[in-house]
């Protein structure tokens, strides 16, 4: 069937690999026929080996689990390697004596099989030189293979007629005689047919029958004998024919629906894939078998076939919701699956020797079911038998517990998901939430790690209140992965509650994870040690063992294995030995047994024999690669592997060459032999939904590192699985081979699959994902490496979809760390920015979201970094200029950047930060929030230590003590608690220490050496005093603790002298006498802080920040830092080099202390900065009225000041920008007398135009380069930006109004300018190539009940379309005199815009309501009104054509309309509220209130596709209304003005009467 077999490597199996692939399935073909050579048979285990991969693929797969390929030929009958005693003895008996010699030379009778049986010997036990590798010569065939041949031939003629003549007799049954004559071809068919009783499902078999008629006329017996079977004489064998016969008439009548006939005649005595009839035959055959396998597996996956029933091997790994869902599902099934298993496994059945320790384990269980309590730590070294200790615990307590109770098994590090936490917590919630019949978690509830272990802990805490009962153990901490420092154990929950009890394991030494849990669990009782074996408990073990498996020992095998036994005590060294032993026949000397004394010599021991039988290449190539993934290899990805490694290849052909030379791959039986004799060591396990192969124990993985990865050879397996999940020899590709029978290279086709990023629309290639990157790195295959990850767009997207961006994060991070690369680094930071945007979207990425945002980060590092973030850059411009949808894209950098100041973000609480400390020397850090909760976080991984609820109300103030160990937190609910930063306990609370009604606006918290006591101030005096600790805190006795309140607003003096406060404490009334003294402040303080050292004092009030050195009885004055805007907080580096400032307009300033000077300015918080802390080169800024944290890098006090390129300073209060975002000018909010030129090309401020009053609106004309600003004092001054010399000026009306609004017209020709109480238009012309304002030539007044003019745009014809702050919407037309009132908006105006052509303007307002009018005719054309996360229009701009507009928000997002339609086209989040628009080519250019400068370019497909969702990527809704396009619509046209009133016109005409004269002047 070699034809047959060839097409189906090319044709059939790639093309079912693709379709299965595209299901999220994984396809195998174990083929145990293919590449195969007579020496294969040497150990007789072929026919078993082949059922024990029947047996395994009907176990795990969801289709056909058999294919037979049945011919002409019955095929190979082998002898049955194992007989058993009674049944062999019975047909012995049946013989005459002088044939009986043969069968006991080849037979030996093995005692230590219960009960007892003969074993066939291996061929090489009377024959060495058959298949001898260690000889360089051929074998003989004289002398080897033809004497087996007689031999085997005799054998069964023997075994034939005593089966026979015992069934005749009635000694055995027709069956058992049968197995003497089956082929092997049969017992496969047969296997795979057989079905349990209960069983109704169909066959997963299918067989193909071959017939070929006129074989017998046409052929010699040469010929023959490749299509029938042949007696030994050339003859065909009639036995055979009618076995086969009567197989397949079985077969037709038992199983007709899975045979399939063909029939086909040879050509000159060959199948010929070239002859017409045969090529017709193959493709028939090969279609057939295509069809039949992908309608088997549709209708089981179609039917949902379950995992947990072992019929499903699927890996999902779809970027859908519902795959996702589905692949949780999975993993969560097969879970439950891989760790309740055990517990009815073999390791129970041998349980002996703890009993002891199990009672000890379930009495602290008892003991600790109705109060808090701490978790039990088993520990003990490895091999020690922990693992079976806690799955005899779990089973023992299964029995033990109420109805309403449960028990949660895990072991840990048996998977790649099992050594994950966040794995293991969200599938430990699942389990329990199914338990109790609690809500699940979701992804927005348990999204991020901190998410989870919030929910993990809140669900242990519902089951303790509901009073059910719920055990949880974990074994093997250790085992987790260390590459997110889940080892530090933040996220296990250290005070348990009622009900709930939690038992973890670990090793006793070279872990972190047992310090970190003995400082957790502090009482030394809880900590349960596991110690060594005694012999007699050896015993006991050995016994129980071999009783489970059938077997036993000679006593001299036994005194073998005790007497080594007794030299470690570990029951791994016990469990490897017995392995071992299980395999040892009655008759295998003791001489031949060199037991080693220990477990690691044992596995050392182990691989040599297996080294000898199978070759030392083949052994340590198959452990190294498993060693050496990143995750685990399945059994397929194995052989292929091993398929593509020369070496091993070069050792299984060294004597004989392939059978195909143009394939060349490793014969899967070699692996089936090897996997057989790896027995236990080699375990299955789970990974994204499919069999992977694991070490039974991790002292293995040590082993092998030991001995098969050295340096070399760590870099080549690394190099082999690289070019594997490449694809490199992949698709035809061939690799070239030298093997040692032939003289050239080899160039053979290695029949690996392809690994395509995509296996097909939503189906990822997960394992490529996974693997590659840390394959390629290891390899030191850098280009490749920046070629397909690194500089990789879609690789990226891929993995972020499909993984998460922390898994980005992960593989950038070890690229850093293992080569120094700038570009890597600045990379990895633009994806820790964008992480806390991807979290909130819980990872339902839009790809336009995803290449707007590396662009809009990276866009600036081009031109710097051109081989890989120039590479991304232009994979991102290229994706976006080519999406089918709707699109913006990025022209500039305008979102934050890497490699500049801002670190990271944190979240965590549900409302604003009101408190900060931190901890230097274990750099934790702890925050307090509005609504009463405090979290402390790691700085080195940024993960959560504790969160600590206990508060009613806002965290005041929060102090870390005890060098990490404590914190302190008071509350505005008058608490002051203590907490143990370890465990998370409350260990001290204290009511009424400030007032509660009403409660202290600030409050300062400080800890001093002396005695502890607790001050209010109020007024500038010390109000009461306490010593707040009324028990004995360890740790706190020799610190004084020093609590400063404010209860007003503001202070403006500082307290120094001295003052008595009287405290009582357990009945011990105690006095403190305080020193003090006034000084006066310069300004009204809204802050004080002071250094940790206390001699720098900081007062901050106003715009005004002052430093003072602090000395025993006095204060002075020696810095004063002048800001902007209103300073808000401030603090002191430890070394009291730098000051560091928050302000109200979200800035961040940093300052020198020694020089004054400003050091940097952070620009991004997104709130008023109301609280800062500095640790180690690292500010972290927090604001009550943001939820989040920022961390930002500190500069140096020696760098000099940085501005980033394309951003402004921000705080401003007005600001114009040129059309092509080069230029801005912008008043600051603090001093508003001063107009900013700003170049963001150089990020540096080129000019500054001081003004004699404060700018109330500015707004440039981009053709005629005027700059317009409007005065407070009514005057209107010009800046022509081509004449910097000259400034023109429109005096202010008589009256001196402010003026409210500048607005320009389309062709800069006319100039509206808004005062409070009237509306003027003013001409723009040129005299003598200078620019002059005339005017003005018309005006209209306002009433004195009008609201003022917030927004303004003018028209053409003398018209002005203007907003109010009340909302009202207005038309006046200067010709007619008259006004229109328009539809109104219910809040102020922000934004009139009018387009390029003067066809349409839009109005927007602060209620989140935009309308589009259109102005020929005037009419209402569409109404747009924003829900959920959307807020007010701020700007916008018209396209060039006029076809969109564009809108800024205040929810810090930029929309693109359809204009015709009013549809939304696109929505893009930009983390700023953007300010001001101008259109810009293809797009727009805006400025944002952070100060970056925003250029994208707008892209839409003539049709947008009716599936498009423009609110994708953003949580909120929208509603457009639109007039009905026909003449005699509710909107039409308004044709006429309505008309003033009567007392309105005399109003303004006595307006009208005191009107002044304007001219333009030149100052």
């Amino acid at each position: 069937m070699t034809s047959e077999r060839n097409i189906l490597f090319d044709k059939a199996y790639p093309e079912l690999q693709d379709f299965c692939r595209s299901l999220g399935l994984v396809f195998e073909v174990v083929d145990l026929r293919w590449g195969l050579w007579d020496s294969v048979a040497v150990d007789h285990m072929t026919t078993e080996l082949c059922l024990q991969e029947i047996k395994a693929c009907k176990r795990v797969s969801i289709g056909p689990s058999f294919i037979a390929l049945l011919g002409n030929r019955y095929g190979h009958r082998p002898i049955p390697r194992v007989l058993p005693g009674k049944q062999f003895e019975v047909m012995l008996s049946k013989l005459p004596q002088e044939q009986v010699g043969l069968l006991h030379q080849w037979f030996r009778k093995d005692c230590n099989a219960v009960p007892s049986v003969y074993l066939l010997q291996p061929i090489t036990t009377l024959l060495p030189q058959y298949n001898d590798l260690r000889s360089e010569g051929e074998p003989s065939e004289d002398c080897c293979v033809v004497p087996w041949l007689r031999t085997e031939a005799r054998l069964l003629d023997l075994l034939r007629t005593a089966a026979v003549r015992a069934e005749e007799d009635g000694d055995i049954t027709p069956e058992q005689k049968h197995q003497f004559f089956k082929s092997v071809t049969e017992h496969e068919i047969e296997e795979s047919l057989r079905m349990p009783d209960q069983d109704k499902s169909e066959p997963t078999a299918i067989v193909f029958v071959r017939e070929m008629h006129q074989i017998q006329k046409k052929f010699g017996p040469k010929r023959m004998a490749q299509y029938m079977d042949l007696t030994a004489e050339g003859l065909l064998d009639n036995e055979a024919q009618d076995l086969l016969s009567g197989l397949k008439s079985r077969l037709c009548a038992d199983s007709p629906g899975i045979l399939n006939l063909h029939c086909v005649e040879l050509s000159k005595a060959a199948m010929e894939p070239g002859h017409k009839e045969h090529s017709q035959y193959l493709l028939g055959f090969c279609e057939q078998l295509i069809a039949q396998i992908k309608a088997c597996i549709s209708r089981r996956v179609g039917a949902g076939s379950s995992v947990a029933d072992g019929a499903l091997r699927r890996r999902v790994v779809g970027g859908k919701e519902a795959r996702k869902r589905e692949r949780e599902r999975v993993w969560q099934l097969e879970e439950l699956s891989d760790n309740t298993a055990p517990s009815a496994g073999r390791s129970l059945d041998v349980f002996r020797g703890r009993e002891s320790l199990l009672g000890k384990i379930c009495l602290a269980l008892w003991e600790n079911t109705n109060a808090c309590h701490s978790p039990l730590v088993v520990l003990g070294p490895p091999g020690m038998g922990k693992t079976a200790l806690l799955i005899k615990l779990a089973q023992e307590m299964r029995g033990l517990l109420n109805p309403r109770g449960m028990v949660v098994l895990r072991l840990l590090g048996t998977s790649t998901e099992s050594s994950d936490v966040d794995h293991v917590l969200r599938s430990i919630c699942l389990q329990i939430c199914a338990a109790f019949h609690l809500p699940p978690p979701t992804p927005l509830t348990a999204h991020t790690h901190q998410d989870l272990v919030r929910f993990f802990h809140g669900l242990l805490a519902k089951v303790s209140d509901s009073g059910d009962t719920l055990l949880i153990i974990l074994d093997a901490l250790d085992q987790l992965s260390s590459a997110t420092h889940r080892q530090e154990i933040h996220w296990l929950p250290k005070d348990i509650p009622p009900n709930v009890n939690l038992v973890v394991s670990t090793r006793d030494t070279g872990s972190p994870v047992l310090a970190n849990l003995q400082r957790t669990v502090e009482l030394p009782g809880n900590f349960f040690e596991v110690e060594p074996l005694s012999c007699d408990q050896g015993q006991e073990i050995m016994d129980a063992y071999m009783k489970a498996v059938q077997r036993s020992l000679t006593p001299e095998q036994t005194e073998a294995v005790l007497r080594s036994f007794q030299l470690s005590g570990n029951p791994l060294h016990l469990k490897l030995m017995l392995d071992m032993a299980r395999r040892w026949t009655s008759y295998t000397p003791v001489t031949d047994l060199a037991l080693s004394s220990n477990a690691q010599e044992v596995l050392s021991q182990l691989l040599q024999v297996l080294e000898e039988r199978h070759g030392k290449q083949l052994v340590g190539a198959a452990l190294g690669y498993i060693v050496s993934a990143r995750g685990s290899l399945s059994e397929a990805e194995l052989c292929d592997v091993l398929s593509l490694d020369d070496n091993v290849l070069s050792e299984v052909y060294q004597y004989s060459p392939p059978l195909n030379l143009s394939l060349v791959r490793l014969p899967p039986l070699l692996w089936a032999r090897l996997r057989h004799d790896f027995g236990e060591l080699l375990i299955e396990g789970q990974a994204n939904g499919i069999r992977v192969l694991e070490f039974h124990h991790r002292l293995l993985t040590e082993t092998v590192r030991e001995r098969y990865l050295r340096s070399e050879q760590w870099a080549e397996r690394h190099r082999v699985l690289a070019e594997y999940y490449l694809g490199s020899w992949s698709q035809g590709r061939f690799k070239p081979l030298l093997l040692p029978k032939l003289m050239t290279p080899l160039d053979a086709d290695r029949k690996v699959p392809p690994q395509p990023l995509w296996f097909t629309k939503g189906v990822a290639n997960l394992k490529k994902l996974q693997e590659l990157p840390y394959h390629l790195l290891h390899a030191g295959l850098w280009e490749e490496l920046c070629q397909e990850v690194i500089g990789s767009t879609d690789w990226l997207y891929c993995k972020i979809l499909n993984c998460g961006v922390a898994s980005v994060i992960e593989d950038l991070t070890l690229c850093t760390g293992l080569k120094d690369c700038p570009e890597t680094q600045l990379i990895r930071d633009t994806f820790v920015l964008l992480k806390p945007t991807l979290d909130f979207l819980d990872g339902q990425m839009d790809p336009s979201l995803f290449y707007t945002e590396v662009l809009a980060r990276l866009h600036s590092f081009a031109q710097m970094y051109p081989s890989l973030i120039g590479r991304l850059c232009s994979q991102c411009h290229n994706w976006l200029s080519g999406c089918p949808d709707p699109v913006l894209v990025p022209m500039c950098t305008f979102l934050p950047s890497p490699g500049g100041a801002q670190k990271t973000t944190l979240a965590g609480f549900q409302k604003g930060v009101t408190a900060l400390d931190v901890c230097p020397e274990r750099r934790i850090l702890i925050a307090g929030s509005e609504d009463g909760k405090v979290i402390a976080w790691d700085l080195n991984d940024l993960e959560v230590i504790q969160t600590l609820v206990g508060h009613t109300a806002k965290v005041l103030s929060v102090k870390v003590t005890d060098s990490g160990t404590h914190c302190l937190s008071l509350a505005a609910d008058g608490t002051l608690r203590r907490w143990s930063l370890l465990s998370g306990r409350q260990l001290y609370c204290r009511q009424e220490v400030v007032p509660v009604n009403p409660p202290p606006s600030t409050a300062h918290m400080h800890v001093s050496e002396g005695t502890a006591l607790v001050y209010t101030h109020s007024g500038g005096q010390v109000c009461q005093g306490y010593e707040p600790f009324d028990c004995q805190i360890q740790g706190i006795s020799p610190q004084t603790l020093l609590f400063i309140y404010s209860v007003s607003n503001s202070f403006d003096t500082l307290l120094q002298g001295s003052s008595t406060v009287c405290s009582t404490t357990q009945g011990r009334q105690s006095h403190q006498t305080l020193q003090h003294s006034t000084t006066e402040l310069p300004v009204c303080a809204t802050f004080l802080s002071a250094s940790d050292d206390e001699r720098i004092f900081l007062a901050g009030g106003g715009r005004l920040l002052l430093l003072f050195h602090t000395e025993m009885n006095s204060v002075q004055s020696f810095l004063d830092l002048h800001h902007d805007d209103t300073v808000l907080c401030a603090c002191v580096s430890r070394d009291s080099r730098v000051v560091v400032s928050g302000t109200e307009h979200h800035t961040i300033r940093v300052w020198s202390i020694t020089t004054g000077n400003l050091l940097d300015t952070f620009l991004g918080m997104g709130a008023p900065v109301t609280t800062l802390a500095l640790c180690e080169g690292t500010v972290i800024s927090a604001s009550s009225s943001a939820y989040y944290l920022k961390l930002w890098k500190l500069p140096s006090p020696n760098d000099p000041q940085r501005s980033p390129g394309g951003c402004i300073p921000t705080g401003y209060s007005q600001v114009a920008l040129t059309k092509d975002g080069d230029m801005v000018y912008f008043v600051r909010n603090g001093g508003r007398k001063e107009v900013i030129a700003w170049n963001c090309q150089k990020g540096s401020s080129t000019d500054t135009m001081a003004v004699s009053a404060e700018v109330c609106c500015l707004e440039l004309a981009q053709h005629k380069r005027l700059l317009f600003c409007g005065l407070k004092t009514g005057t209107v001054l010009i800046y022509p930006l081509a004449f910097p010399q000259e400034t023109l000026c429109i005096p202010p009306p008589e009256t001196l109004p402010m003026v409210r609004c500048v607005a320009i017209g389309c062709q800069e020709r006319r100039l509206a300018v808004a005062y409070e109480d009237s509306v003027c238009l003013f001409e723009v012309t040129t005299r003598d190539s200078f620019p002059s304002v005339e005017g003005p030539f018309k005006r209209f007044p306002l009433s004195l009940l009008h609201s003022p003019v917030s927004s303004m745009a003018v028209l053409p014809d003398y018209r002005v379309l203007y907003g109010t702050n009340c909302g009202e919407v207005m038309l006046y037309d200067f010709k007619a005199s008259s006004s229109a009132s328009l539809e109104g908006h219910h809040s102020r105006i922000t934004c009139v815009t009018l387009s390029n052509w003067a066809t349409h303007a839009l109005v927007g307002s602060e209620d989140a309501v935009q309308r589009l009018w259109g102005l020929n005719p005037l009419v209402l054309d569409h109404t747009m009104e924003y829900k959920g996360f959307f807020e007010g229009v701020l700007c916008a701009a018209f396209s060039e054509s006029d076809r969109y507009v564009f809108t800024g928000s205040q929810d810090r997002t930029v929309k693109v309309w359809d204009v015709a339609s009013g549809s939304l086209l696109f929505v893009q989040y930009v983390y700023s509220p953007v300010t001001k628009m101008l259109s810009h080519r293809n797009g727009f250019v805006a400025i944002s209130q952070q100060g970056h400068i925003i250029k994208e370019a707008f892209r839409s497909p003539v049709q947008v596709s009716p599936e498009y969702n423009p609110l994708r990527n953003v949580k909120g809704q929208y509603r457009v209304t639109s007039r009905e396009k026909s003449v005699n619509s509710a909107h039409a046209a308004i044709t006429e003005i309505p008309e003033y009133n009567p007392t309105q016109f005399n109003f303004m005409a006595l307006m009208l009467k005191t009107k002044p004269s304007h001219t333009c002047q030149l100052l």
